[in-house]
């Protein structure tokens, strides 16, 4: 790991050592505006805050700029409760050394990664869905004004995709709308 950005509104950690080691560089920040001037140039942030205040930041750095987010818990802080309330994708305690909060680091990059991943995919999901939407609605009123079957309807619409160099979903919401506009 490249650059390291420890948000903390406490007194330096003892843990910090073990960060610096870990990375070419270590960039400190005591508030939300120092973090916004220093959030570009990091690979990863880590915050040593208490964990009333966890969320939070985790918010505010998470509306700064995507990044793997470590928490660096004060041995024995950890809530009870399994749901915190934020999106963290790692832990570090103060008492690890330089090789466990390497690996540590490492394991919040791939986290990180795979959240990310998951989070595109399911967005393209969701557009799907909403396409199949679409086309369904499109295809209800081919069948209607037309009066063809269901698969005259969607070759229909997948031909007009075709000639328009457009989408499928496109072609069937801008058909849609026009009937709602029409007949509405």
């Amino acid at each position: 790991m490249k650059s390291i950005l420890l948000l903390e509104n406490e007194t330096p950690p003892a843990a910090a050592d073990s960060l610096r080691r870990c990375c070419k560089s270590l960039r400190r920040a005591a508030g939300e505006s120092e973090a916004r001037a220093a959030v570009g140039a990091v690979d990863a942030v880590v915050l040593h805050v208490p964990a009333a205040a966890l969320a939070g930041w985790q918010s505010a750095v998470a509306g700064m700029r995507r990044l793997p987010t470590l928490w660096l818990c004060p041995d024995g802080d950890v809530p009870p409760d399994a749901d915190w309330g934020c999106e963290l994708d790692g832990i570090l305690f103060a008492s690890m050394g330089s090789r466990e909060t390497k690996i540590a680091l490492q394991w919040s990059v791939r986290a990180f990664r795979q959240r990310r991943r998951w989070a595109e995919e399911r967005e393209q999901l969701l557009q799907r869905i909403e396409e199949r939407k679409w086309i369904d609605q499109a295809k209800a009123v081919l069948c209607e004004i037309k009066g063809i079957t269901e698969a005259e309807a969607y070759d229909f619409l997948r031909k007009q995709a075709m000639n328009e160099r457009k989408r499928i979903g496109d072609i069937s919401a801008s058909i849609v709308k026009v009937y709602q506009l029409i007949h509405g």
